[in-house]
C-alpha cells in the first residue's frame, strides 16, 4: 500500500521515521514523477508538462517500510534564481543530512544525455561519499541529441556500476528499481 506522506519545504520538517529511503532527483521534465507513479504502479505523484512544478521534498510511504523521496528538479525550470539556488541548498542539505536514505536515482533524460548539472550533481556526490544510481529515462522515445556524454562509473566513486534505463510509458526497466527498492 503507498500513502502519501505531505510535501516539505524544508529537510528539518521531514517526518523522523526509521524507513529507509530512495530519492529520485533529475532535471526539470525529466519524468521523475511519471516514473515514480509506473514503479510504485499508482497515480501517487504529481505529474504535469510544465517544468519545475515538483516544489518541496514529497514523501510516499511504501508498506510501512519504505519511503520514496520525489525531489525538486534542477536545470530547466523558469524560477528566479533566488528560487533555484534555495532549492540547490535544500536538496544539499538532504542530501548531507538525511541518514535514511539508502540511495539516490539521478534521472536523465534519454533523449537529451548528461548535461552540466547533471554532472554537477555527480561531483557533488563523489565527493560526499553520497550513493547514486544513473536511470536514463524516456528509453522509448528518439533521442535528439547526436553527441552525448557517456557515464563511467570509474570516474565516479559514489556511483553504483549499473546504469538504468527506463520508460514510464511502456513500463519498461521498472522491476530493476523496484527490486532495488524492495517492491514486489
Amino acid at each position: 500500500m503507498i500513502k502519501f506522506v505531505g510535501s516539505f519545504e524544508t529537510v528539518e520538517s521531514l517526518p523522523n521515521t526509521q524507513f529507509s529511503e530512495y530519492a529520485f532527483v533529475g532535471r526539470s521534465n525529466v519524468g521523475k514523477s511519471s516514473l515514480i507513479n509506473a514503479i510504485v504502479a499508482q497515480p501517487v505523484a504529481r505529474t504535469s508538462n510544465t517544468p519545475g512544478r515538483t516544489q518541496s521534498l514529497n514523501l510516499f510511504n511504501v508498506d510501512d517500510r519504505i519511503m520514496i523521496v520525489d525531489l525538486p528538479g534542477y536545470g530547466y525550470a523558469r524560477v528566479s534564481k533566488e528560487e533555484a539556488l534555495r532549492w540547490l541548498n535544500r536538496l544539499e542539505e538532504y542530501l548531507l543530512n538525511r541518514s535514511q536514505l539508502r540511495r539516490l536515482f539521478i534521472l536523465i533524460d534519454s533523449r537529451i544525455g548528461v548535461k552540466d548539472s547533471d554532472l554537477d550533481l555527480m561531483a557533488f556526490c563523489d565527493n560526499s561519499g553520497i550513493c547514486y544510481q544513473i536511470v536514463y529515462t524516456k528509453k522509448d522515445k528518439r533521442v535528439r541529441e547526436k553527441s552525448q556524454t557517456i557515464i563511467s562509473h570509474e570516474n565516479h566513486p559514489a556511483m553504483v556500476e549499473q546504469v538504468l534505463e527506463t520508460s514510464a510509458e511502456k513500463k519498461y526497466g521498472l522491476e530493476d528499481i523496484r527490486n532495488i527498492i524492495g517492491i514486489k
